[in-house]
């Protein structure tokens, strides 16, 4: 239950509470209404024969209805459908609730517009089989409405001004519009597919409507509170508001608080839950509830009476499981959109208000006290983090916000309990401490079962942000430390060099000198990064809880269902194989048996050439000692990792991970495959301007730009402008390069030491650009005989904008993202669709998929040789 830190006193209507709030339910239903439409326009466009058998079926059963009926029902519904939302709002306006009328009429408007484009998108632009489900022939001639233009506006309108939540309105609205698509459809007017496509069409504009305007704010303000208390027989006299933590996805649902005071008696802790609150935080949890075992997580909404039911269950068998919990006395509903919750004042400060110094041994022994009763009768909490452990003024702990917990918790949620804990106290008290007190009072053998559930993603949300935010500060003292180390090591070069010296053995040994100062400072940095690391908390915790278990199993459990990166690489995976495949089914046969194997040899040849320059554009920037024919072999492994990871993905970890075992420390060989990965970024951006460049003025006597590459220079300058002007942005991106620089650019002052060297890695990314541009040319010249007119600087454009994509897609190698882009590219630069496809796959087969069994090979090698 909240403290009392700086309550604010609630006056009158409560005036702080928004006109409008933006409702999540709104936006859930706008995205259901979109995926609905989707569906039944790809239901429409993908089964003909499903949408044409459907028509005769009611066609087939309309045809015996007696035509006076039709005629009567058509006219009555016709009639109906245009006087009930104008009695509707007749009554709201008797009512005083204009802004609803106002909200229904703006929906209705934006419906009318949305029908209309559809209707001229079907019409016009649509496949034919859209057409044929959504339009029926009319006698004489044309087709009928895809979509109604009247329909749709009438059901935004009464959706938008909240008819359908009133039982006896709700019963009248869908006898109308029963019965008016039942005239339309026997009178051969629509199909039924026009029909459905309609209401989803109306109830989406209305809820999207609702979304972006806001809706009317109906939650209980402070003078409902007081006028519910009275109805439960209480005699309050004020009432004040406590806030003591901002809204999150973890704790939006609890509800505002208040202190109640009463004409006699001590005063009472009061929370109110109205639907909004309760949806506050909706998709996140949906999100886990997606991505993480059903065990480990909470539904991802309820209604109020179930919320009111459980907070009141949880809090009964807390206390009676002898736990200090908040004395729930009443409850009650305010209106049908809220409840209240009323407890016992507690008077006390949460665990997040307290300074370290207030938090000892015997708290946080108290603490582990609560928990040890919770879980004796097998309750979970399910979110002990600091706003939930409250102390009083007799130093006694008190566990709030119980709503979200479960009773008959399975161990695994009890032993998810214990790790939130240990983390929870051990960010204000340090590992030793915490884990000293959790096993005087629960025993060891508890806290070494919850170590597989140490993990972050087990955590609650604000607990997962606190650990971020000290793993960047652990992550500044480091950097901080090595930049210090370093300015000191090149000040003592400096005190330290004497005059130069002229004679040839006199300069040799003062190369050697350099030579070892180099070394020596180098191990100064490694010692001043080995000094200022810190360990993270969860990693202090196991490593205190196995000093008395070492035999407690510390193997991660798998709370996830399946990965965010891996979800996004399946959904994009599925949509690129399925324009991949359309495209292929478009090419041919006999254009692919025509294929000038020449051609297709020097493609080949073209594709082995790229991985010894991938092997140059690497060692440039690797100052130390490295085999050639090695780093050739990892780049040739690389083939095979890519198809495993996306490719911007597992390319540079590979690197790392060879470089490193090929004796170049983990910070050195992190900066180097930095410095390649940054210059690479710049000639390819580089050279995509100046091809684009070149392919403007390719057809024109004056040495001028072509408008596309305009257009992308003003692109990329306002996105740089949107990026600079937007706080978060800015310091997100200024914080990435950051981090980037301060361990590239040490890295480059190296390399520029060392001339060969840089040439080496920049003559290998302009080689390894160049194979590729020549490897897609050679595929495009095996299958196009009359693409000689085909320009280089043309095909170049068109391969490092479809790289850059590849670079980007989630999938693995870039899989649909850069065929799609290739092949686009090449049609737009002039080249057949039917040359396009076959000389993409080709070049795509060459590059990724050929060399995955060899990269494989190469892969097993060097891990046997202990290079990977």
């Amino acid at each position: 239950m909240p403290g009392t830190p700086e309550p604010e006193r609630v006056s009158g209507d409560e005036p702080l509470l928004a006109a409008r709030v933006h409702r999540p339910s709104d936006l859930m239903r706008l995205l259901v209404g979109l995926l609905a439409i989707a569906v039944v326009i790809g239901i429409a466009a993908f089964a003909h024969g499903t949408t044409s058998g459907l028509e005769q079926d009611i066609n087939k059963g309309a045809g015996g209805a007696p035509d006076v009926f039709v005629k009567i029902a058509g006219l009555v519904s016709s009639i109906a459908v245009l006087l009930v939302p104008v009695a509707f709002a007749i009554e709201r306006l008797i009512k005083r609730d204009g802004l609803r009328i106002a909200d229904g009429v703006l929906a209705a408007v934006l419906a009318h517009g949305v029908t209309l484009a559809t209707d001229l998108w079907v019409a016009k632009a649509a496949p034919g089989t859209i057409q044929d489900a959504l339009t029926q022939p009319q006698s004489g001639g044309g087709l009928t409405d895809p979509v109604h233009n009247y329909l749709a506006p009438v059901i935004a309108y009464m959706t938008a001004v909240g008819m359908a939540r009133r039982p006896r309105w709700r019963v009248i609205l869908w006898m109308v519009l029963l019965l008016d698509a039942f005239t339309m459809l026997v009178a051969g007017y629509t199909t039924a597919f026009s029909i459905i496509l309609t209401v989803l069409i109306g109830w989406t504009v209305a809820y999207g409507t609702l979304y972006a305007v806001g809706s009317p704010n109906v939650r209980p303000t402070g003078q409902t509170l007081l006028a519910g208390l009275r109805r439960v027989g209480f005699r309050p006299v004020s009432a004040l508001r406590a806030e003591g933590v901002p809204d999150s996805a973890d704790s939006g649902d609890r509800g505002r608080r208040y202190i109640v005071t009463l004409e006699d008696g001590p005063p009472l802790d009061v929370t109110v839950v109205d639907r909004e609150q309760q949806a506050h935080g909706f998709f996140y949890r949906a999100w886990r509830r997606l991505t993480l075992r059903a065990i480990t997580t909470r539904r991802s909404i309820v209604s109020l009476r179930q919320a009111l039911e459980q907070e009141a269950l949880l809090a009964y068998a807390a206390i009676a499981a002898g736990a200090n919990a908040p004395k729930l006395i009443a409850t009650s509903e305010l209106g049908p959109d809220a409840v209240m919750l009323v407890y016992e004042h507690l008077g006390g400060r949460t665990l997040d208000s307290l300074d370290d110094t207030e938090i000892t041994d015997d708290l946080v022994r108290s603490a582990w006290r609560q928990v040890r009763a919770l879980q004796s009768r097998r309750i979970a909490h399910r979110r002990l983090a600091g706003d939930a452990i409250m102390v009083d003024r007799s130093g006694n702990v008190i566990l709030t916000d119980l709503r979200g917990g479960e009773i008959a918790a399975g161990d695994l949620v009890l032993r998810m309990d214990i790790a939130q804990l240990l983390t929870t106290l051990g960010l204000r008290v340090g590992a030793e401490r915490v884990v000293a007190a959790a096993v005087e009072i629960l025993g060891p053998d508890p806290i070494a079962d919850c170590l597989p559930l140490l993990q972050p993603i087990a955590l609650s949300r604000s607990t997962r942000a606190t650990l971020r935010r000290q793993a960047r500060e652990r992550s500044q003292r480091e950097r901080e430390a090595v930049l210090e180390a370093s300015e000191a090591a090149k000040q003592a070069r400096a005190e330290a060099a004497g005059h130069p010296t002229d004679t040839k053995a006199d300069r040799k040994s003062d190369r050697k000198i350099e030579k070892a100062e180099k070394q020596a400072e180098k191990r100064a940095l490694d010692e001043a990064r080995d000094e200022a690391r810190e360990e993270d908390l969860l990693a202090q915790i196991r490593q205190q809880v196995l000093l008395i278990r070492p035999q407690a199993p510390v193997e991660p459990v798998r709370l996830e269902r399946i990965k965010p990166r891996t979800l996004v690489s399946l959904i994009a995976g599925a949509v690129a194989a399925y324009f991949l495949l359309s495209q292929i089914a478009r090419t041919p046969l006999s254009t692919v048996s025509q294929a000038d194997w020449r051609w297709v040899a020097a493609a080949v040849l073209f594709s082995a050439l790229s991985y010894l320059a991938a092997a140059m554009s690497l060692l440039g920037f690797v100052p130390e000692r490295v085999g050639f024919w090695r780093t050739v072999a990892a780049q040739v492994a690389g083939s095979f990792v890519k198809i495993v990871a996306p490719a911007a993905v597992g390319g540079v970890a590979l690197n790392t991970r060879f470089l490193q075992r090929s004796g170049v420390r983990p910070g050195l060989a992190v900066a180097s495959v930095g410095a390649s990965q940054l210059f690479g970024l710049g000639s390819h951006i580089l050279l995509l301007l100046l091809f684009g460049y070149l392919t403007g003025t390719e057809k024109s006597p004056s040495f001028t730009p072509s408008r596309t590459v305009i257009a992308g220079l003003l692109t990329v300058a306002v996105l740089v402008l949107v990026v600079t002007a937007i706080p978060f942005m800015r310091k997100f991106v200024s914080t990435r390069v950051r981090s980037l620089f301060a361990g590239v650019v040490p890295r480059m002052l190296d390399v520029l030491q060392r001339p060969m060297k840089l040439v080496t890695g920049i003559g290998g990314m302009l080689l390894l650009t160049g194979v590729f541009v020549l490897c897609l040319d050679a595929s495009i010249r095996a299958f196009g005989h009359d693409s000689e007119g085909l320009s280089y600087a043309s095909v170049a454009v068109v391969f490092l904008a479809g790289n850059a994509l590849g670079s980007a897609a989630p999938t693995p190698g870039g899989v649909g993202a850069v065929e799609g882009a290739l092949i686009g590219g090449l049609v737009a630069v002039g080249l057949p669709l039917e040359v396009a496809t076959p000389a993409v796959l080709l070049f795509r087969l060459l590059t990724l998929w050929l060399p995955v069994l060899p990269g494989w090979l190469c892969f097993n090698w060097l891990t046997k040789r202990g290079d990977l």
